[in-house]
């Protein structure tokens, strides 16, 4: 069976930056075991499978190792193939999931994903600070959690410098951790526009460091949103390949844009 595959860099506008995704469009689902091995061949943080439903289109994310409820890039790349290739000039799409119908509409070069918002809790547990503290090797200035966990430090080179155990991440009972710091919209960091930074890492999953997170948007925005005291935010991941997001905190929404750019259009063989 030959079946077209894309790879996409999102959160970019260069190639060999941003996240890579796979994307692999499909008539109807192949066995979950062959999307696994599809995403486990490829390599990349996520493999996104969809096929058309109705007047949009069913989508799932695939890690190397798991299947996942939520993936922002991968999205953002799906929405991209669609535009440019299979149906060129399309401007507002929908995407049925796991985590509900999830729209993405193009803006020129920009689209912009409507993705849930996963609003942070301080976390009190003085064993779940340590535990994490001691996975990333510094103690963050605060410690939240919604479905991953978020570590709030002072500034950019205190997020830089991190150097994860990720034996010790991956034994977290969240979903991973972002570290966040203010960016350099008169915060005291060097962001230059930027309101604020991250790296998130995400091993239970297979993902050492994610490159450019999407979902951590849902996390991010509601917190710098409420910290800054305004809706409309800039944030940049600073992992070595970086991303860059524009979002908006719109109620229990988040709007996150980004730009994408193929790296790579072809065909893969499976057994039918």
């Amino acid at each position: 069976m030959e079946l077209p595959l894309y790879q996409i860099d999102a959160f970019t506008a260069q190639r060999f930056a941003g996240n890579p995704a796979g994307v692999c469009p499909l008539t109807q689902w192949l066995p979950a075991a062959t999307m696994q091995a599809i995403a486990a061949e490829n390599n990349v943080a996520e493999t996104a499978f969809f096929h058309p439903e109705g007047a949009g289109y069913r989508l799932r994310w695939f890690t190397p190792t798991v299947e996942v409820d939520l993936c922002g890039h991968a999205t953002l790349a799906s929405a991209f193939v669609i535009s440019e290739f299979l149906e060129p000039g399309r401007r507002e799409i929908a995407f049925e999931t796991l985590s509900g119908r999830l729209g993405v509409t193009r803006q020129d070069d920009l689209f912009v994903l409507d993705f849930p918002t996963h609003r942070p809790a301080p976390v009190d547990s003085e064993k779940e600070i340590a535990a994490v503290t001691r996975a990333l090797g510094r103690e963050p200035r605060a410690l939240l959690a919604a479905k991953c966990y978020l570590a709030v430090y002072g500034s950019r080179a205190e997020v830089a410098e991190l150097a994860p155990d990720m034996a010790a991440v991956a034994a977290l009972p969240r979903d991973g951790v972002i570290a966040t710091a203010p960016g350099g919209n008169g915060n005291g960091g060097n962001g230059e526009g930027i309101d604020y930074m991250s790296r998130y890492f995400v091993p239970q999953a297979g993902i050492p460091e994610d490159p450019a997170t999407g979902s951590a948007q849902c996390v991010l925005v509601p917190y710098w949103a409420g910290r800054l005291g305004r809706s409309r935010l800039t944030g940049r991941q600073i992992s070595p390949r970086g991303g860059d997001f524009r979002c908006e905190l719109a109620g229990e929404r988040v709007r996150i844009g980004g730009q994408a750019v193929c790296y790579l259009k072809g065909s893969i063989f499976v057994d039918g």
